[in-house]
């Protein structure tokens, strides 16, 4: 497989994982609190084939979205980019991992409906676990977001004010994750992430379909994000 081939499927993975996250999160039954063992026992009530789709996708869309920054870091290592992006994405990775668990969890809820048994406390139960994980793989998400936020302004390859707007909405992407009210996770999240993505997804498939190099060279310091 040639670097172009590459760099243009992994163009399609940036633009892609926004949009089935955001398809997950709008998806997904409205929940105020998270995790909000009631709620969520209600909506598994309501339609449990529903709540197992919904988190698949949300798997799906999470594998996608670690995909999109192991691309995004091909990008900006092109670009002559090492100074940020080098470190950032095992930061990325490992967020992402733990993100991963929490939809994991979510099955849970369904398999003790299914067997008759008390849903509101099972999800009770789960919450001494959802929440540090949230956290934590929060924390490492953001750290690794900032990393990539630093390197897409220093590397140049978006020009100044649209490298701004996706860094900003990178370092918003971060905290939506870590913060546990409905609103934010899902709909703000949606929304920054196609934000963050689309324009750096463009960036690499043009780069990709270019005969120029690819190569641009990084601006001294970052300082100013």
């Amino acid at each position: 497989m040639t670097t172009k081939t590459r760099a243009r499927y992994g163009a399609v993975a940036v633009a892609t994982a926004p949009v089935v996250m955001a398809v997950a999160f709008v998806a997904h039954p409205f929940i105020a609190r998270m995790p909000d063992a009631d709620a969520i026992a209600t909506a598994v009530d309501a339609n449990r084939a529903g709540w197992i789709a919904v988190h698949l996708i949300t798997v799906l869309g999470i594998a996608l979205i670690a995909l999109a920054f192991v691309a995004i870091r091909a990008r900006l290592r092109d670009a002559g980019e090492d100074r940020y992006s080098a470190w950032a994405l095992p930061w990325v990775l490992f967020g992402s991992f733990l993100y991963g668990f929490l939809p994991g969890l979510e099955f849970t809820p369904v398999a003790v409906a299914r067997i008759g048994g008390d849903v509101t406390a099972a999800q009770d139960a789960l919450t001494s676990v959802f929440i540090p994980i949230l956290l934590v793989g929060g924390v490492s998400f953001a750290i690794g977001t900032i990393g990539f936020a630093r390197a897409v302004i220093a590397s140049g390859i978006l020009g100044t004010s649209l490298s701004r707007v996706v860094a900003a909405a990178l370092i918003l992407l971060a905290i939506s994750r870590i913060v546990p009210v409905g609103a934010v996770q899902f709909y703000v999240q949606a929304a920054v992430g196609l934000v963050a993505l689309w324009p750096l997804a463009n960036d690499i498939w043009r780069s990709a379909t270019s005969d120029r190099s690819s190569t641009v060279t990084p601006r001294r310091s970052a300082a100013s994000l």
